[in-house]
């Protein structure tokens, strides 16, 4: 069994945060506007740490018409490949980022895109968080066919 999946996401907008770090409000208030939203099936927002601003940005699938606060932008999202694994949210992540890239360099036909970077979201419901007692977070590395 593969513990390693392989998910294109296409170029689309995004709502952007704008880079933020949990504490000083701008992720609480995009983490609060998206959450106003109807619950997808699949989720829509996707989380990264920008190492040259020293932040995170979190990103929310645009749809047209969508009400945006202002404090927000709408930004290209450039889409592409990614190896997604799952573990859990909180959790020190580099045992998962590992099996991630040894499952890119054992298929051979795989390598890392460094031109994206690395995603994150939580995909598990409120229900099964409450019963599970945590939530799993999916990690995304951006990969290329060789």
């Amino acid at each position: 069994m593969e513990k390693v999946r392989i998910y294109e996401m296409p170029a689309c907008k995004m709502v952007s945060s704008q880079c933020g770090m949990f504490g000083d409000g701008k992720l609480e208030r995009f983490n609060e506007w998206f959450s106003s939203l109807q619950r997808p099936m699949f989720p829509k927002d996707f989380m990264f740490y920008d190492h040259q601003q020293e932040g995170f940005i979190w990103y929310y699938i645009y749809n047209e018409g969508m009400d945006v606060p202002q404090d927000f932008s709408i930004i290209n999202f450039p889409g592409g490949l990614y190896a997604v694994a799952t573990d859990v949210d909180g959790q020190d992540s580099s045992e998962t980022i590992t099996t991630i890239k040894n499952f890119i360099e054992e298929k051979g036909c795989f390598e890392e895109d460094a031109s994206r970077s690395y995603l994150g979201n939580i995909p598990t419901p409120p229900s099964a968080c409450k019963a599970m007692g945590y939530e799993q977070m999916d990690f995304y590395v951006p990969i290329k066919i060789k």
